[in-house]
């Protein structure tokens, strides 16, 4: 027999849901058996699967260990999880992270703010906030550790629930990244985000000077074999497309901080939060971000590296705004302010 206790992270869900979780190699049809027969009880009594979860709730699974061991993928988990504790002696502290805005050592970002069910970070530039391959180390990674380090998720509880980011940030933006440390925290966020409810401001260094504030729109469109987006001022004609390559409307707003020598440097509100579209949307209309790999202006990044070889994309995702009144600020990286001095002041201009 196994048994497991619900903790405020798994709390919320449905009971078939977390059996589903807890044995991933079992059918739903074996699930349903066992809880028909009362081989998997919660709280000491049958249970139908569609039950919600509540902190400290028991569950009993009457099973023998090798058929547990055989639905639960066990080992995979436990391999995982001890890769994930050791996560900071797999990586070596003080190595630097490649094509980084600030290198400082690999590690568990700043802590902004931090709860029992969210956590909020300061992500350096060059750090993936997800993985993109398997072999990626993310953001997501070291939130998982730092996690662990607390005692605040136990092998038992990743197989059931898994803490991760809410929104997502290009790998060399910088700046505040929300992520769900339980099952109400990480659902909560992401309604937050989807209904735009959360307020997201950025600063930025842009090419030209820039005098007024603005609220520009568009319609975005991306090309998912070269990981580019298109803004279009008109709607386009619509055609036979995928999902991904669909149209999308953006709304950008933004207003000068400071302007001179040529640059402006930018508080950017992203009032649609789309893949990579501030830095499409600024260079739509001539005032691409420098630093800016894939948008920017080309020119402009060589003599921007000449200066400063340490400065990459000069992005930074600075403020949150939550509906309850809530603000949230992450300075921004020294590198962005040496990259300030040296475009907005004539006389260290680059």
């Amino acid at each position: 027999m196994q048994e497991f206790q619900i903790g405020p992270q798994e709390a919320g869900q449905r009971f078939d849901k977390y059996l589903k979780k807890l044995l991933p190699e079992a059918s739903s049809g074996f699930l349903y058996k066992m809880l028909r027969k009362k081989n998997f009880t919660l709280n000491g009594a049958k249970a139908a699967g569609d039950e919600v979860l509540q902190v400290k709730d028991e569950v009993k699974l009457f099973l023998s260990e090798e058929t547990f061991q055989k639905f639960a993928g066990a080992a995979v988990t436990s391999r995982e999880y001890q890769k994930l504790r050791s996560l900071n002696t797999v990586t070596g502290a003080g190595a630097p992270l490649a094509g980084t805005l600030n290198p400082a050592s690999q590690g568990m970002p700043d802590i902004i703010y931090e709860d029992a069910d969210i956590l909020i970070i300061n992500k350096p530039a060059g750090m993936l906030s997800q993985k993109a391959a398997p072999e990626d180390v993310s953001a997501n990674e070291y939130i998982l550790n730092y996690l662990i380090q607390k005692g605040e998720l136990t092998e038992a509880q990743l197989r059931t629930f898994r803490p991760s980011v809410c929104n997502r940030l290009d790998r060399n933006t910088s700046g505040l990244l929300i992520a769900g440390k339980s099952l109400k925290g990480l659902q909560e966020m992401s309604a937050a985000l989807k209904e735009r409810s959360v307020q997201k401001y950025y600063r930025c260094l842009v090419l030209g000077e820039m005098r007024k504030a603005a609220q520009i729109s568009g319609w975005l469109v991306k090309d998912p074999d070269t990981n580019r987006v298109t803004v279009l001022k008109q709607a386009p004609v619509p055609t036979r497309q995928s999902e991904s390559q669909k149209p999308q409307r953006i709304e950008t707003g933004y207003r000068p901080i400071a302007v001179g020598n040529g640059y402006t440097e930018l508080e950017v509100h992203l009032i649609t939060g789309r893949s990579h579209q501030i830095r499409a949307h600024l260079a739509s209309i001539g005032h691409p971000v420098l630093g800016d790999p894939k948008y920017g202006d080309p020119a402009e990044n060589r003599r921007l590296k000449k200066a400063l070889p340490d400065v990459s994309q000069l992005l930074h995702a600075y403020r949150l705004e939550f509906a309850d009144g809530r603000s949230f600020t992450a300075p921004v990286p020294e590198e962005y302010e040496a990259a300030r001095a040296a475009c907005l002041t004539a006389s260290a201009g680059i």
